[in-house]
């Protein structure tokens, strides 16, 4: 055994081995043919087929080698098997891994995505809320002018009962057709923006529904999600479903799929920004309305009382009301004056900024830099001009007024003989009336 051994270990193991045959028999007792044959009665019952030795041994040998090369072949295959066994193991575990890793990156899109949905349904939610507040705001202030309508009619019917030759079209009934006019156009406006904002509200609304919506399946494929990344090899409640890896007609891409959030978001942000706007437009018309009935009332309470003083002083104070309408015109001059010289003084800054803007616009290559201070410069001269704007149309408002109270001042010098009855009319019946006027947070509509 030991030689057998030191002959296998030193042979190669063959690659294939061929069934194991025995050798042909090199002779044949029965027909006494061979190399070692023998006859006669000395092999009497002995006739039988031998091998030789070194045949056994041959056979001993080729059996050897096959149990060598069957042991080896099935080695081979057990430690090939052992090791496709251990990459099959790592490779499901690695893509495991992997899918969970991309179920939860998944997760954390879905997350992102839903904690956007959710800011902007409560922020819709919240600009519905601000939105509703400001259309009950726009329908307290169209009740409110109800009452200052009413009082100007009313002021202009009794000053129909005045007597001739003070039955004329003053400056009180300028105002006053001025007023009810400006009541008139106030309402309609009040009245569209009621309607805009009702149908903003309704866009909010539906806008706010499909966010839910969207923010809706969003919570549930996320739990679907998590769900899924909870799940292992060794969980119990794993079931085997072939037909799974089927995609379905109406399933859609990652693209479509934010696109669809995408877009959801970009109405509704959309929407909401049209609803601040008209929030500020509601807030400008409510400011700006009750701004001018007030000042308009001023105005007709005004005309009211120079009117009253006219009638009044009559001839005894006509020249005192001269004196003070046209101390009021000087002090309107001063102003116009004052308002021209700070127009002028505004000249020198703004040639200044302008200058500097220009010798920076020579500034060589990179160095040409929108930097803070070219931004400041800018924005000094937008200042400086919207400064000069406004200074104009203060002057013009000046002027106007200045103009006015050249007007007043020639009316003053007319005949106001014979105007009890439209003193009466005017300070008993109308001024009387007017003291019933809403205030200016009632016409923006906080009352």
């Amino acid at each position: 055994m030991a030689q057998t051994d030191v002959l296998l270990t030193k042979e190669p193991a063959p690659q294939t081995v061929p069934p194991c045959e025995l050798p042909c028999k090199e002779y044949d007792v029965a027909r006494n043919t061979g190399a070692y044959t023998s006859s006669g009665l000395a092999t009497a019952g002995f006739r039988t087929s031998k091998y030789l030795p070194e045949e056994w041994f041959q056979n001993c040998y080729a059996r050897y080698h096959q149990a060598f090369a069957d042991r080896d072949q099935s080695e081979r295959q057990r430690h090939e098997s052992q090791q496709l066994a251990a990459e099959t193991q790592a490779l499901a575990q690695r893509t495991q891994q992997d899918s969970t890793r991309t179920v939860g990156e998944r997760l954390q899109d879905t997350h992102g995505w839903k904690s956007e949905l959710q800011r902007e349904v409560e922020a819709l939610a919240a600009e519905t809320d601000l939105l509703l507040a400001q259309k009950q705001r726009l329908e307290r202030a169209l009740d409110a002018t109800e009452v200052p309508f009413s009082i100007a009619t009313d002021n202009l019917q009794c000053r129909e009962r005045r007597q001739h030759p003070n039955l004329v079209r003053d400056h009180v009934e300028t105002e006053l057709l001025k007023e009810a006019e400006l009541i008139r156009n106030i309402q309609e406006l009040l009245k569209r923006t009621i309607m805009q904002a009702v149908s903003q509200i309704r866009l909010n609304r539906e806008h706010k529904e499909t966010c839910e919506m969207d923010w809706s399946d969003k919570v549930e494929a996320y739990n679907i999600d998590e769900t899924c990344g909870r799940h292992h090899s060794q969980s119990t409640e794993v079931q085997a479903h072939p037909h799974s890896t089927t995609f379905q007609e109406s399933a859609s891409t990652p693209e479509t799929w934010a696109k669809f959030t995408q877009d959801n978001l970009c109405r509704a942000q959309r929407e909401r920004l049209a609803s601040a706007n008209l929030r500020v437009l509601v807030d400008c018309i409510l400011r700006d309305t009750s701004e001018d009935l007030r000042l308009q009332c001023d105005a007709v309470n005004l005309a009211f009382g120079r009117r009253c003083e006219e009638l009044e002083d009559a001839r005894h104070k006509l020249q005192h009301h001269l004196h003070k309408t046209l101390q009021e015109i000087t002090d309107q001059e001063h102003n116009v004056a004052a308002l021209r010289q700070a127009i002028k003084d505004k000249e020198a800054p703004l040639h200044v900024a302008q200058t500097r803007l220009y010798l920076r616009s020579h500034r060589p290559n990179m160095e040409l830099c929108r930097d803070a201070a070219q931004f400041r410069l800018v924005s000094e001269v937008e200042e400086l001009n919207m400064s000069l704007t406004a200074l104009r149309e203060k002057l013009l408002e000046a002027e106007q007024s200045l103009r006015n109270l050249e007007d007043t001042h020639m009316s003053l010098e007319k005949d106001i003989a014979a105007l009890t009855n439209s003193l009466f009319i005017d300070r008993q019946k109308c001024m009387a009336h007017r003291t019933r006027y809403p205030t200016i947070l009632q016409l923006a509509g906080y009352q």
